[in-house]
């Protein structure tokens, strides 16, 4: 009878076992499979990006594996990851109804590699239209073709005709500018600025714009303090009766001396002296200037933009002003204009390859107005490799870790990171490479390309057409264009 209960007990145990088994395994797999379904739907793309391939930058076409052997995507980058999910949505052609639309004017020289990033920050923190006047290696048909398919950039060539042009301009006949007029180096950079602004405020008004800059391509403005990283929210909050904003300069304190890649490689500036207390900046100055004579190694005086109105006119690289009145302005608390100044070693040589003045004390006054300009010239044009280097160590790079943290915590040097990021991220998007390889693609279509149109010609034309009948507001109050000043010293 003992055999038989334990014969018949013998299925009723393995049915048991066989039961909690599945329910052991059922407990086990379902947590598992609701933590693999909250994984997902916290991706940041969503679950679709599990499934589908990585989507192209808005409005840039595929990349061709076939054709990325131009030399400026290795500089630029070859990840197309859209891996930055701010960027993932953005469309940097701006809508026309944005408001306030907002221009940048510039002269350059400078190649894809610096003009690239410059751009598509700037697009990303809400500029819409670039007036670039191109020269050097800008203006080479593998860079030109490039930014000319860049939606809301336009391209302006120094041919004969614009020369020719500008020559007729009012400015040469007014008195705000004539001390820089007939001088070389960075005296006639100063001057071709000017007239360059002139022609891009006419271009800006007729494109509907509502605010212009004018910043180099080794500047970069950081809109701290508005209520999201964006110049358009910054303008938003400026009174309407202010005609113009001014940026103060914060200025590149480089840590290397084999940085290639400024806007991604520095985040440490000198802040300026208007964003630093009295008492700070002149208990600290020596320790600040790093060995040098002035503060700043090159400007202090910042950069500015200015209301499209009737009558506008440059007043200098740095600042706007008005033919009929004196204008209004304002300087922003916390924003501020990042200039990558001396950023590269190889800054030293290629500033010195672009003026033909000699390299002695009396004459580089006459082709560079700030005292560094003029003593790393002489550098330049007098020093082997190994003494420049040294020399570029000794007055441009930041090596004391002491003296940093001191003057970090002191609120003279600063650290900045979002520039740094949202370029990086670009590039890893794959926003740059697929620009140029658009570009060339496009280019490989067509046999030739018309690098002016018959609208750029009109431009030039009509820019200098102005009515001689206004008053020199701002020539009976302004003595001089404002140039390029360094900060105040002890």
């Amino acid at each position: 009878m003992a055999s038989g209960l334990y014969s018949s007990s013998k299925p009723y145990l393995s049915s048991s076992s066989s039961s909690s088994s599945w329910l052991f395994l059922l407990l086990t797999l379902l947590p598992l499979s609701l933590a693999c379904f909250a994984f997902l739907l916290q991706w940041p793309g969503g679950i679709n990006d599990w499934f589908t391939d990585n989507h192209p930058f808005p409005g840039m076409s595929p990349i061709s594996k076939k054709s990325s052997d131009s030399g400026c995507v290795s500089l630029l980058g070859q990840s197309h990851a859209t891996s930055f999910p701010y960027l993932r949505d953005l469309n940097l052609d701006h809508k026309k109804d944005l408001k306030p639309k907002i221009c940048i004017t510039t002269s350059t020289s400078a190649g894809l590699e610096q003009t690239l990033p410059w751009i598509f920050y700037h697009k990303v923190i809400g500029v819409s239209t670039f007036y670039l006047f191109v020269e050097g290696t800008a203006a080479s048909p593998n860079v030109s073709r490039v930014l000319e398919t860049i939606p809301g950039v336009n391209v302006i060539y120094r041919t004969r005709e614009l020369e020719e042009e500008q020559a007729k301009s009012r400015i040469w006949n007014e008195t705000w500018l004539q001390k820089f007029f007939y001088k070389p180096c960075n005296y006639e950079l100063f001057v071709k600025q000017n007239l360059n602004m002139e022609m891009a405020i006419t271009m800006a008004r007729d494109d509907g714009m509502d605010w212009i800059l004018h910043l180099d391509t080794d500047e970069l403005v950081h809109p701290s303090g508005a209520s999201e990283y964006s110049l358009r929210s910054l303008f938003k909050d400026v009174p309407e009766d202010v005609d113009a904003v001014i940026f103060v300069n914060y200025e590149s304190s480089v840590e290397r001396d084999d940085i290639k890649e400024p806007f991604t490689e520095v985040s440490m500036f000198k802040k300026n002296y208007e964003h630093v207390p009295r008492d700070v900046y002149f208990g600290n100055f020596k320790e600040a200037t790093h060995g040098n004579t002035n503060y700043f190694l090159t400007y202090g005086n910042g950069k500015s933009a200015a209301r499209i109105q009737d009558h506008l006119r440059p007043n200098g690289a740095h600042r706007w002003y008005n033919y009929k009145k004196i204008p209004n302005f304002i300087f922003l608390e916390e924003a501020a204009v990042l200039h990558y100044t001396y950023s590269r070693f190889s800054d030293l040589t290629s500033r010195r390859d672009r003026c033909g003045c000699k390299p002695t004390r009396a004459d580089v006054k006459r082709c560079f107005m700030l005292e560094f300009d003029r003593s790393a010239f002489i550098i330049a044009s007098t020093s082997t490799s190994e003494e420049m280097l040294q020399w570029y160590r000794e007055h441009v790079v930041w090596t004391d870790e002491k003296l940093k943290l001191k003057l970090l915590k002191k609120g003279i040097l600063t650290r900045i990171y979002a520039p740094m990021v949202i370029i990086q991220e670009l590039r890893e998007a794959g926003v740059f490479t697929s620009v140029v390889t658009s570009a060339h693609m496009s280019f490989s279509n067509n046999s030739s390309i018309t690098r002016e149109s018959s609208s750029s010609h009109a431009t030039v034309r009509k820019v200098l057409e102005f009515d001689d009948t206004d008053d020199l507001v701002g020539e009976s109050k302004v003595d001089s264009a404002v140039p390029p000043q360094s900060p105040p010293s002890v």
